[in-house]
């Protein structure tokens, strides 16, 4: 949530990194991996230049499903089953855990495309 200390000059709010906990959303680190994953695909199928028809039978879902996806409204997306999409889509994910530097005070989950 946007406080008082992340109010820059000329009284402009400074983004956290994460929409969703600027605007006080809740579960705002898995709503922002589910955005990241989602773009991730919509990336892969734009490449591809897949139908949604096409995309959906090659991932196996109903092609409303995809539509959603592709216009990012996420909520029958966990995180897991965004993952097995981009392994449907013969992509490797990779997890990697790590302590956080003693500098910063909150963990944060990133997500990136290589």
């Amino acid at each position: 949530m946007a406080t008082r200390e992340n109010e820059g000059r000329d009284g402009v709010t400074l983004s956290s990194g994460n929409v969703f906990a600027d605007l006080g959303l809740p579960d705002a680190d898995e709503r922002k991996t589910q955005v990241r994953l989602a773009f991730a695909i919509n990336q892969i199928l734009d490449r591809r230049r897949l139908s949604q028809a096409e995309a959906a039978r090659q991932l196996g879902i109903g092609q409303p499903k995809i539509s959603a996806l592709v216009n990012y409204r996420l909520a029958g997306f966990s995180v897991e089953r965004l993952l097995h999409l981009l392994n449907a889509l013969g992509c490797d994910v990779e997890i990697v855990i790590r302590n956080r530097p003693h500098s910063r005070k909150p963990a944060r989950i990133y997500v990136t495309a290589a």
